[in-house]
């Protein structure tokens, strides 16, 4: 069922550009392995470990995200937490029930879904009000009850064994030229090497920041669906509070130019207020 649930939501018209990412991964692979068979077991071996509670695990792991020990935030979050996933279930029964409230040591305020069953929210957080919290906690909650979070998940982690593969590669090719070239003692082979591994570096880079081009609209689009549960939840105003702060906090740090545009993973906050509000007056 979670299989069958995530190849059908990978082949809908708007997650082409994860389906093409994903193809383009599987396809380096391959000829990083040199050997179609080898590559594509080791390429479906990751995609079943980033599904599994392992990717979950990674994610998490990755951004610190934490179970909430302290006393006084389980006390504050657990009532809220508990309140938000009660509504998100009767409006989505099929969102797991073994959903996880996590937080992290960020200062700035963030939070994120992943898999199935994680949400996490930052320690910036917790300068916002109980109820602003409840919004941007059923904005997460959308963001599992349309499943994008797999995908997202399968991308991360796709994205991250390339980079290990590029890395892997890139570091037996280094020691094996700087051997031959110290051997032979020949400096045109040691540039040579120094150049290739540069050229290596770079090629990682590029493929990232393609990644994040061939996903944006899926993820833009996402947030605008997470937005519109939250709503559904009784949440939208709130979320609306949310994010003009959020949208206060983005123009202090804003930072200029095209790449950082293109690379910015949610829609600007003022274009997700007016779409709320406009949904709020038309149900689309």
């Amino acid at each position: 069922m979670y299989i069958t649930d995530f190849i059908r939501n990978l082949f809908k018209i708007s997650k082409i550009g994860v389906l093409i990412y994903l193809i383009l991964n599987a396809t380096l692979i391959i000829l990083i392995f040199q050997d179609i068979l080898t590559g594509v077991i080791f390429y479906v071996i990751s995609l079943i470990l980033a599904l599994s509670p392992i990717g979950e695990s990674l994610l998490r792991l990755q951004h610190d995200c934490k179970p909430i020990r302290r006393k006084e935030h389980i006390e504050r979050l657990d009532p809220l937490f508990n309140e938000v996933y009660t509504k998100a279930k009767e409006l989505d029964p099929t969102i797991s029930d073994n959903v996880s409230l996590f937080i992290s040591k960020d200062e700035n305020p963030n939070a994120f879904a992943t898999g199935r069953k994680t949400i996490c929210l930052s320690k910036g957080f917790l300068d916002f009000t109980d109820n602003e919290i409840k919004a941007t906690l059923a904005h997460e909650f959308g963001h599992l009850s349309n499943k994008d979070t797999d995908l997202i998940l399968v991308v991360t982690v796709g994205n991250m064994l390339v980079s290990l593969a590029f890395t892997i590669y890139k570091l037996i090719f280094m020691v094996v030229g700087m051997f031959f070239s110290y051997l032979n003692e020949d400096i045109g082979s040691r540039i040579i090497t120094i150049f290739i591994d540069l050229l290596l570096t770079f090629m990682v880079f590029i493929w990232t920041k393609l990644g994040t081009l061939l996903v944006l609209k899926t993820i833009k689009k996402n947030e605008y669906e997470a937005d519109q549960f939250a709503y559904k939840c009784g949440y939208g105003m709130l979320l609306i509070q949310v994010l003009d702060q959020m949208n206060e906090l983005e123009f202090n740090k804003s930072s200029k130019g095209l790449w950082a545009t293109l690379s910015s993973n949610h829609p600007d906050a003022d274009q997700r207020i007016g779409s709320l509000q406009f949904y709020s007056q038309t149900g689309t």
